[in-house]
């Protein structure tokens, strides 16, 4: 009893409890004609005695009793053709009734039970829309009277509500503070600029203005990172054709002359989709930049191929680099998370820059990788590569599907660059 649904167990309650009821009636009606048809047919009997036969003689004693104990037989037999008629056709009116009762529970079961299946869908699209509290825009916003069903739909849109209110904050924060941040510091680069400029500037001078530049530029970096990130965790609503081949070639194009260590190998067939094209190529440059940065020292590889699986655009990075164990691959999707053991930087790479802490990540880079795959209604999964490295794969929607998608905020032109 307790594996079946709410509508099933109310169907199965209206349906008993009807035939309970029908039960009872039956039994009751049963026992009331029996007793009614207990009473013998005396007076008729006691008649008999008075009739007179032909030719005007009275009946003898004998046939007088015979008539009475035809009397009663017929009577016995009337009465039993009337209670099993009455068992029999009442049994299977009751039976048919508790049909169609049954069916008509199902119905009022159902019906009543409409409220709730509208509760529960909405929080399983709710549910469905990923992290970064998107769908929680949405409402449930039940009709009919207030009763315990409607006041439990109300109360849902009004944690519904603050929930939203609270993730919005929490976004408009971190990009308002990101463009605050990036006041002073474009002013110190100016600053060092303008020092490093001077004529006079000694060889010592030079070097710290450098260093100090190479910090300044990792915290623009973080600034930038958490802009795209509190944009990218928004529904992209103005969607142009994207073909990620395109993009990858053009990124890869650029780390085949930068970084002449590693081997690039590309297969870049088609995969159109459709999207913000600037946060799709910061999600295939920060993929890029991931695996060149986690790679071997000496002697590591890049794979990057694009194409369309079971009609949807897909991009795989693939890169050589330490062993990833397969327990962390969640932990490196979160914000300002990276693992725990050290990842070794490729060669050329280094230098000032990476001494003032300007080669390493912040661990911002596969997370805004996967809240542009969710804005465009697609998703990332990795696992690690055999051999160490890893193995990552975004998938998009077709060019021609239409996903259902809320306004989103225009990212800013500093954090587009």
């Amino acid at each position: 009893m307790k594996r079946l649904t709410i509508r099933a167990r109310l169907t199965l309650v209206h349906g008993g409890l009807l035939l309970l009821a029908g039960v009872v009636l039956l039994a009751v009606t049963y026992v009331l004609v029996d007793q009614r048809m207990r009473e013998p047919l005396t007076g008729v009997i006691a008649k008999a005695d008075i009739v007179k036969a032909p030719f005007g003689k009275l009946p003898t004693p004998g046939a007088a009793e015979q008539v009475r104990f035809l009397l009663q037989e017929a009577q016995d037999e009337a009465k039993r053709n009337a209670l099993e008629s009455l068992l029999t056709q009442g049994g299977v009116a009751l039976l048919l009734i508790s049909v169609v009762a049954l069916g008509f529970g199902w119905l009022i079961a159902g019906r009543a039970l409409q409220p709730l299946h509208q509760i529960t869908g909405t929080a399983r699209r709710i549910a469905a829309a990923d992290a970064g509290g998107r769908g929680l825009h949405e409402r449930i916003a039940l009709r009919g009277p207030r009763d315990e069903v409607k006041e439990l739909a109300d109360t849902f849109d009004l944690m519904l509500e603050r929930l939203d209110r609270s993730f919005d904050g929490q976004r408009r924060f971190v990009a308002n503070a990101s463009h605050e941040l990036r006041t002073p510091l474009a002013l110190n680069r100016s600053l060092l600029e303008v020092a490093m400029s001077r004529p006079g500037a000694s060889a010592e001078l030079r070097q710290l203005g450098e260093t100090l530049m190479a910090v300044n530029e990792r915290h623009e970096r973080l600034i930038d990172g958490l802009l795209t990130l509190a944009d990218s965790e928004q529904r992209v609503v103005d969607r142009t054709p994207v073909d990620l081949a395109e993009i990858a070639g053009h990124l890869l194009d650029q780390v085949a002359a930068g970084t002449p260590e590693l081997t690039v190998r590309r297969r870049l067939a088609p995969a159109a989709t459709a999207g913000d094209p600037v946060l799709l190529e910061r999600l295939t440059q920060n993929l890029v930049e991931n695996a060149v940065r986690h790679n071997l020292p000496a002697g590591g590889q890049i794979d990057v191929s694009t194409g369309t699986v079971d009609g949807r655009a897909t991009l795989v990075v693939v890169n050589t680099g330490p062993v990833v164990p397969g327990y962390e691959i969640e932990a490196i999707f979160q914000p300002f998370r990276r693992l725990h053991h050290d990842r070794v930087a490729a060669p050329g790479r280094s230098g000032a820059r990476d001494r003032a802490g300007a080669g390493r990540g912040f661990g911002l880079g596969l997370s805004i990788v996967r809240a542009v795959a969710q804005a465009h209604g697609g998703g990332v999964h990795a696992h690690p590569r055999d051999g160490g490295g890893l193995v990552v794969t975004v998938t998009l929607p077709p060019l021609s599907a239409a996903v259902p998608a809320q306004p989103a905020r225009t990212l800013p032109a500093a954090a587009r660059g």
